[in-house]
């Protein structure tokens, strides 16, 4: 079948058409999106803004028209944090079904830590042993960690780089500013560190997102256009070494480093410390770049549950 998927994310909303079947691979078809960066539409009293809620259902009935128009059959439509945590929720997905006919399956974080190691471990397969995945979106940052197909546990903080960077005011950020977030990311990290270790030491530790990707090629694995099959790998020692350097840089200074989009730049400084604080207290050395991640997860959820 042809499958469009809508992702409502706190920087983008992604359309994805993929040709899929059970117990296939997902094959893409088209790619859609637009930075909407929810996020920057919210009122001071947590809502996202009329105007930000007008702009999301437009484009849902967008990405609806687009899908069909590719033969999707098909459609699945998701949003994260930003829409979860918005304090006018259910208006906002009101709209988007009126204006769409669509409506938006709101995942709880632990939820979106679940689909995402689904397919981290669809990626790597079996022979990967015990898996640690680790996956920082704008709002959230999700780790999930366990032998089989579901973690045996899956937690989400509110470190989504999108949401940190914001919390560093200045261009560059200032010294009182990094020290600060530092502090509070090590310790919201390290409170989720007892429940992963009750599984056990990993045996991968996997990374996904378009955060870790861009940490990555920033610190020398390969290019995009080499493939998704090119084996990628994310340093502990390398992202030491590069995370004082993004910290001292303006975001326009980031975004000349490979593999970091202009849209991203500002967001990736928060995203190294976040990195950093999860390798370091959880005793690794380095971690395997997935091109899977959350679309990916809830696309094999659906089509498993077609093949029962």
């Amino acid at each position: 079948m042809r499958l469009g998927v809508v992702d409502v994310g706190s920087n983008t909303v992604h359309l994805l058409v993929v040709d899929a079947q059970p117990g296939g691979h997902p094959t893409p078809d088209f790619s859609h999106k637009v930075e909407l960066r929810l996020a920057e539409h919210l009122t001071e009293d947590g809502d996202i803004s009329a105007r930000g809620a007008r702009t999301l259902a437009g484009f849902v009935a967008d990405c609806v028209e687009v899908a069909e128009s590719r033969g999707a059959t098909e459609l699945l439509a998701f949003a994260t944090s930003a829409i979860r945590e918005a304090g006018n929720t259910d208006e906002v997905l009101g709209l988007v079904r009126e204006r769409s006919g669509v409506d938006l399956d709101v995942l709880p974080g632990e939820e979106e830590a679940r689909a995402t190691f689904l397919a981290v471990r669809r990626w790597f397969g079996w022979s990967a042993g015990r898996l640690l995945n680790v996956d920082i979106g704008g709002g959230s940052l999700e780790l999930a960690a366990g032998l089989d197909e579901h973690p045996d546990v899956a937690v989400s903080l509110p470190l989504g780089a999108g949401r940190l960077s914001r919390e560093l005011a200045h261009d560059p950020p200032e010294k009182a500013e990094i020290r600060t977030l530092r502090k509070r990311v090590r310790s919201e990290v390290a409170a989720a560190q007892p429940a992963l270790a009750k599984v056990g030491s990993p045996q991968l530790v996997g990374g996904s997102s378009k955060t870790v990707r861009s940490l990555a090629r920033a610190c020398g694995a390969a290019p995009r256009g080499d493939g998704p099959y090119v084996p990628r790998v994310l340093r502990l020692e390398d992202l030491a070494e590069l995370t004082p350097r993004l910290l001292r840089m303006t975001a326009a200074e980031r975004a000349g480093l490979p593999g970091v989009s202009a849209s991203r730049a500002r967001q990736l400084a928060a995203g190294a410390l976040v990195l950093e604080a999860v390798l370091e207290l959880s005793g690794v050395e380095e971690l395997a770049v997935c091109p899977w991640a959350l679309r990916e997860g809830l696309i094999l959820r659906f089509l498993d549950g077609l093949g029962r």
